[in-house]
């Protein structure tokens, strides 16, 4: 009895030193405005000055409804994470796998949430390099349209570098200044993009006729820019994780700041979002490029100023999206292989996932078409619909009452949209690799 105490004793005392390691459950005093910044920084990315875009390949009626629609919809989903992150008296689900696991079973459950929030997750960072390097080029180029060009490479390679460092972070807690920073980027660039376009002012040839002249053009280009806006809420693949960060007690559970902090997010991302898709096209109709500043052209102050502050705002989000994949791997490795928690693993893991990002965007910044066509399958159920699955499965709420009917609403239209977004990005990859060169 007392060597069964012993080895109990050992075992708690080496779970309690792993915990306290890994980044996501080292640190749990973080602040509900900590919730606000992570949030932003993960939801709101520079893909929102493509919105404009999107909007042109739909339409004023079905653009709308669909912004409005995926909003609403991953808000609900959201809520409902936070909800379920202490349903169960005594624990806490500071994974989004462990989750799963408790819905699906031990197994089935890392099957299906690890492999979709992976994808996610390193997708993501992939095109935050390309992001990032692009960006740096654009200042580049408008800086001095006059000097010898660069590859992209060498600019993807400047942004990755700035990752090597940060990535030595050591939790969530540690980055909070720089998603607060992210956070502010994310809104000044957006009101760039919404504010310069108002200035500018609606062209009397503007035309918001269909920007395909055929009619298959007009469906694929609908199909993208479903996926487009759909996949631009993609904060519920790190929501449990951001919360893990949080103290909790009976008398006071994480869900409370976590959900002050996620509703001010959300109205950060309404306020981004919706401005710049809708002025965006109001102003340049189906003229709009795929990113709206390249649309406004002048001043070269004003594009200069917003290109930096869309890469200091994915160097946040790199960091949030990252921290993830650092846990998972890190997990496995001091769980499942035994290996010690050091800094010197730390350092091997970390440097090795951000190189291995930066390598795969350099050799593919097409990978937002990629990200479309697979993310299809991994950011429709991850965001739209398997909270609502776990949600049924767990909460149990009434056949046919509101809950029940509101959560099959959202899984069917998630289901449609991981069946149809996957087919515009496979048109837009055929497009994209046609002139490709690796290394470019």
């Amino acid at each position: 009895m007392v060597n069964n105490n012993k080895n109990n004793n050992i075992e708690s005392n080496k779970e309690n030193i792993i915990n306290n390691w890994l980044p996501i459950t080292s640190s749990r005093n973080a602040k509900w405005y900590y919730s606000a910044f992570h949030n932003v920084t993960a939801m709101v990315g520079a893909g929102v000055l493509g919105l404009p875009y999107a909007m042109s390949q739909l339409g004023w009626g079905v653009g709308v409804t669909v912004m409005v629609l995926a909003w609403v919809i991953t808000l609900y989903t959201l809520w409902q994470m936070v909800q379920m992150h202490e349903m169960v008296a005594g624990k806490r689900f500071d994974r989004y796998h462990e989750l799963g696991q408790e819905a699906f079973g031990e197994k089935l459950g890392l099957w299906i949430v690890v492999p979709q929030q992976l994808l996610v997750e390193v997708g993501v960072n992939i095109v935050y390099m390309v992001t990032g390097g692009k960006s740096l080029e654009k200042i580049y180029q408008t800086c001095c349209p006059n000097c010898y060009p660069l590859r992209t490479s060498y600019f993807i390679l400047m942004f990755g570098s700035v990752q090597f460092f940060l990535s030595f972070c050591p939790n969530f807690n540690s980055i909070t200044f720089i998603s607060f920073l992210a956070a502010v980027m994310s809104l000044s660039y957006s009101t760039i993009g919404w504010g310069a376009s108002l200035h500018k002012g609606i062209s009397p040839e503007v035309d918001y006729s269909p920007r395909a002249s055929t009619s298959t053009g007009r469906v694929f280009g609908s199909l993208s820019a479903l996926g487009d806006i759909a996949f631009a809420f993609a904060g519920h693949n790190v929501v449990l994780e951001i919360q893990a960060t949080m103290p909790s007690t009976p008398e006071k559970p994480s869900k409370k700041p976590m959900w002050r902090g996620v509703v001010i997010a959300y109205m950060v991302v309404a306020m981004c979002y919706f401005p710049v898709a809708f002025v965006g096209y109001r102003v340049f109709g189906n003229g709009v490029e795929d990113n709206i500043l390249i649309s406004l052209r002048k001043p070269a102050w004003l594009i200069i100023m917003a290109n930096a502050f869309v890469v200091i705002h994915v160097i946040g989000s790199y960091q949030v999206f990252a921290m993830g994949v650092f846990d998972m791997i890190e997990s496995y490795l001091v769980k499942q292989r035994n290996f010690n928690p050091t800094k010197t693993l730390r350092v091997i893991v970390r440097t090795g996932y951000v190189a291995l990002t930066m390598f795969l965007a350099i050799s593919f910044p097409f990978f937002g078409g990629l990200l479309g066509f697979f993310g299809g399958f991994a950011f429709a159920p991850t965001t739209y619909f398997l909270p609502c699955i776990i949600w049924l499965i767990l909460r149990k709420p009434k056949r046919f009452g509101l809950s029940w009917f509101i959560n099959w609403i959202c899984i069917i239209l998630g289901v449609v949209l991981m069946i149809l977004a996957p087919i515009g990005a496979l048109r837009q990859i055929i497009l994209q690799a046609k002139g490709y060169k690796f290394f470019s």
